[in-house]
């Protein structure tokens, strides 16, 4: 998927919402508990009732992997349930994965070859050689991170160099030189509010991961503001605030009902800003 088809995606649904499956076995409802596969029971009960109010999912790797054997079982069954049902989605692994080159190109493999992501999220701690193998793979996506919504991001993020370029701008000027518009995204918290300007400046053009709308504390508004570009250029993440809205048997239309409220603002959005009709 390039840039220009995910931009006709979000003109086609009025959304550029990614519903984030950070499915956690300690809350959803507890009736699932009795499926054969709680979490995947679970994720297309959720995928169903919200597949045509967002054009991205997001499983966090770390809910998955924490359950061992089965976690991956459940997350490459969610994968697949989507690319036979909904192949119209763009699928992010988020994964946070950087290390030395020969780890980072079985990382890609795993991600793009095992499990056919779209796009995996990666560190850029380790540089250019960490993350040129995910770049390697046509029609796929770096979605690398830049400016986080954690407390923590002040710790190395914001620090300067001696010409007063903080370590952020520094990684989306130099990765440039490794990606394109249409293999490379960044991830910048929503929490950052009027940063998205300076994030802007440097990035005018690239697709931004924005999480942290909703039960994170980060205000949709503001995010597009600042952030928005002529192609929308934004995917922004809610999870908890869609995926727990309920927890009962009723979750899958609550579920529902929340993803509704945020597609319905940011089809407002889009309208305002003359990027649909």
């Amino acid at each position: 998927m390039t840039s220009q088809e995910l931009f006709a995606n979000i003109c086609r649904k009025k959304s550029f919402l990614c519903v984030g499956l950070d499915t956690d076995l300690k809350k959803i409802p507890q009736h699932l508990l009795n499926e054969e596969d709680p979490i995947f029971a679970f994720n297309k009960a959720i995928i169903d009732a919200t597949a045509d109010l967002c054009v991205a999912y997001k499983p966090n790797l770390a809910f998955y992997e924490s359950l061992g054997v089965t976690g991956w079982q459940a997350l490459e069954k969610t994968v697949n349930y989507i690319r036979e049902n909904y192949p119209d989605q763009f699928l992010i692994a988020d994964a946070k994965r950087g290390d030395i080159g020969n780890t980072s190109e079985m990382y890609a493999r795993t991600f793009f070859q095992h499990f056919n992501f779209d796009s995996v999220t990666v560190a850029p701690y380790m540089g250019e050689d960490s993350v040129k193998p995910f770049l390697g793979y046509e029609g796929k996506w770096v979605i690398l991170l830049a400016l986080t919504s954690n407390k923590g991001s002040h710790d190395f993020q914001f620090t300067q160099d001696e010409g007063g370029e903080r370590l952020f701008e520094k990684v989306l000027r130099k990765s440039q030189e490794w990606g394109s518009t249409d293999t490379l995204m960044y991830v910048v918290g929503a929490t950052q509010g009027s940063m998205f300007a300076d994030i802007r400046k440097v990035a005018p053009e690239h697709f931004l991961l924005v999480p942290g709308v909703g039960a994170q504390g980060g205000d949709l508004n503001e995010v597009c503001k600042y952030g928005l570009n002529s192609k929308c250029g934004l995917i922004v993440n809610s999870s908890r605030q869609i995926l727990y809205a309920a927890k009962d048997e009723t979750f899958a239309e609550a579920a529902r009902c929340e993803a509704g409220k945020v597609q319905a603002d940011m089809e407002a959005i889009l309208r305002s800003n003359n990027l649909i009709g």
